[in-house]
């Protein structure tokens, strides 16, 4: 593949990744190239498992990969809940990640779509407790994904926990570990509503270099039941630009840098 070519194949894919899908008019208008170039561009990412096309055009292969979960009503329903937000929040998170570096990805709905943002990437080791994104980053060679083993106790969460799950973070080590988390203040640090998955993001806080708690803001100031790390071992948290600036104040007080998009 030529450097152009190469050029514009990850120039599609960014082009994807902020909207999801396109058409292939879209793509000749955008890329100022031919129909015809667009569409090889196109059937080489399918073959790649990175896209998937549609009548016209394509779409990130996460919603089409991922078919036997698309019904799982409880995980869309959060998934569709601040999607923009999330949306940008993976964007920025997805950009500090480094080739051949190796980092965590927590269960959760924001952390499955910084997984989706890394579906172009090469020469990254992710290590998830999340079934989802083991699922959908299955077809991803150029990626080496390592997926905990332990057992689901609820649905729609495809969260690993238990013994096997922490005996297995126990073998690596992660230069950055992003954490979905259902509250985050600063007060109480970072929490979620079970316990048993609370002792899993434990121990990827343990085994990490570098926490980044990923959090839109309607999550802010609230506290679940399971605490999973105090505000002294949380690096950065990266939400939206609705935290508001006492919440930005008072994050930085306990020594953690905030990143709204």
């Amino acid at each position: 593949m030529s450097s152009k070519t190469d050029k514009r194949a990850k120039d599609i894919l960014r082009l994807l990744l902020r909207h999801g899908k396109t058409s292939v008019d879209d793509l000749t208008a955008e890329l100022t190239a031919s129909p015809a170039s667009i569409r090889r561009d196109l059937t080489r990412l399918e073959q790649q498992g990175l896209v998937y096309r549609t009548h016209g055009g394509a779409m990130l292969t996460g919603k089409a990969v991922y078919e036997p979960f698309r019904f799982d009503a409880s995980f869309h329903v959060r998934e569709e809940r601040f999607a923009g937000e999330k949306q940008r929040i993976a964007h920025a998170a997805a950009a500090l990640v480094k080739e051949q570096e190796t980092i965590g990805l927590s269960a959760g709905t924001t952390t499955t779509s910084i997984a989706r943002q890394l579906l172009h990437r090469r020469g990254i080791h992710i290590i998830t407790n999340a079934v989802n994104i083991g699922m959908e980053l299955s077809s991803v060679t150029a990626l080496e994904t390592t997926l905990t083993g332990g057992s689901m106790r609820w649905a729609g969460a495809y969260s690993l926990v238990g013994p096997a799950a922490l005996e297995t973070l126990n073998m690596f080590v992660m230069d950055r570990l992003f954490l979905s988390v259902t509250g985050m203040d600063p007060e109480h640090g970072a929490t979620i509503i079970e316990p048993e998955e609370a002792a899993v993001f434990r121990e990827m806080v343990r085994q990490a270099r570098e926490v980044i708690v990923v959090a839109d803001s309607s999550k802010l100031g609230m506290v679940s039941r399971a605490v999973i790390c105090p505000p002294r071992d949380i690096d950065l948290l990266i939400t939206d630009d609705g935290i508001s600036e006492e919440a930005a104040h008072a994050f930085a007080a306990c020594g953690i840098r905030v990143l709204a998009v």
